[in-house]
């Protein structure tokens, strides 16, 4: 991978976290690489994020408006984006600078926005790369949410709120929802019910062609719209919220020794053996 000019993003409010950058700052600067600590630049060959998903979270937007590859450096809790382990950083990178081709996901990302019911407005569009949730606060009681894929009718949802999210995302608080989880590279949406007063209200996933559109309905109070953990609106009674594929995924690096199902067999404690098994040879030959 040619890389003369990087980025160093790291979480917020964390000296030790700063300190790990500086040093990674000056690690490719023995390379001849110029690196930035904390900004973003259109011309940047690559973007090293250190911290957890939080961290990548806030800059995937930016990072994807310029199409600038992103590395994600677990130095918070969980990791499923920052997929890179503290003490791997190192060997990694020295890896992929190595390499003349490194495998890149395109994880595809959602944008969404608010028309107001009275006025007729349409809000500025957020993004996100997890997910869109529609709640309520909670000591109220259920809410009701009509929902449309493009002009086609799907239901009339009953319950505490609503997930709209990204196979990236599928992992987040669509999982805890009781929604499926969806590989990461596929170009589809999953529309998930949080506590919904129907059973048989089950998580949908639609191709991500679809615009989704989701109308509050009375009665209701303020309800809020949270897009990758962020509070972003508070709606109210007839209130629509738009949602639909962004125009530019994020161009995630794969680490060089991880696959997709290591990374989930290890973050979500499934069986198996922590390392990948290779496909018998005898089988192999048949594919």
């Amino acid at each position: 991978m040619r890389v003369t000019h990087a980025g160093v993003i790291t979480r917020p409010d964390s000296p030790e976290v700063d300190q790990i950058g500086g040093q990674l700052v000056a690690w490719f600067g023995t390379r001849a690489i110029r690196a930035e600590l904390n900004r973003i630049d259109p011309a940047m060959d690559m973007v090293i994020v250190l911290g957890g998903d939080g961290t990548l979270l806030h800059v995937a937007w930016e990072a994807s408006c310029y199409q600038i590859p992103v590395l994600g450096v677990n130095l918070g809790n969980l990791g499923f984006l920052t997929e890179v382990a503290a003490d791997e950083m190192f060997d990694t990178l020295e890896t992929l600078l190595d390499e003349d081709e490194v495998r890149m996901e395109r994880r595809i990302m959602l944008s969404a926005a608010v028309i107001h019911g009275t006025s007729g407005e349409k809000s500025a569009a957020v993004h996100a790369l997890n997910e869109v949730v529609i709640v309520k606060k909670s000591t109220e009681a259920m809410i009701r949410l009509r929902c449309w894929a493009d002009k086609e009718y799907v239901t009339t949802y009953r319950a505490d709120g609503l997930i709209m999210s990204t196979p990236t995302g599928s992992t987040a608080y669509n999982l805890s929802a009781g929604g499926p989880v969806v590989h990461a590279e596929l170009d589809a949406v999953v529309i998930t019910p949080i506590c919904p007063f129907m059973l048989e209200s089950r998580p949908v996933l639609l191709g991500s062609e679809h615009r989704l559109t989701t109308q509050l309905l009375a009665p209701a109070g303020q309800v809020k719209v949270i897009i990758d953990g962020e509070l972003q609106w508070t709606i109210t009674e007839n209130d629509y919220l738009l949602v639909q594929k962004a125009s530019k995924p994020l161009l995630l690096i794969s680490s060089p020794w991880k696959s997709y199902f290591n990374i989930l067999r290890s973050k979500l404690n499934w069986g198996g053996a922590p390392i990948d098994l290779p496909l018998p040879e005898k089988v192999c030959k048949h594919c």
